[in-house]
């Protein structure tokens, strides 16, 4: 969506900032900004419950998507040798899918306090 709206709405800079103004107002521009903001929601989420090593893989997945819609919907040329690198990419995150999504630590881990409270008794602990 980004790329549409940005072939629509030509080069920007940020010396010409009223240009760049009408772009972040293109519809298409303004589609791809929420969907980029509803992305790294659903990361933040993901990173909460599943290792960084586990999410990172399948979020690479999009380069997948992202081709198949450049290549179907906006109808560019995709060469040979990127669906080669996307092909790797899939196998690349089936591997790692394959894995667990939270490794086991053997030491406790460190919580982060959910209040004042917690944390006042933290660090109440600390100076004696």
């Amino acid at each position: 969506m980004l790329a549409r709206g940005m072939k629509q709405s030509g080069g920007v800079s940020v010396h010409h900032l009223h240009r760049l103004i009408l772009a972040v107002l293109n519809p298409w521009v303004a589609a791809g900004i929420v969907l980029l903001l509803a992305f790294f929601a659903s990361y933040m989420n993901a990173l909460s419950w599943a290792d960084l090593t586990y999410v990172m893989p399948a979020t690479s997945m999009g380069y997948v998507l992202l081709a198949l819609v450049a290549k179907f919907a906006l109808h560019e040329q995709v060469s040979p040798v990127r669906w080669l690198g996307i092909a790797l990419i899939s196998g690349g995150v089936t591997f790692v899918a394959g894995g667990p999504a939270l490794t086991s630590h053997a030491h406790e881990e460190c919580s982060f306090p959910n209040d004042a409270k917690d944390a006042a008794q933290i660090s109440a602990g600390a100076g004696s």
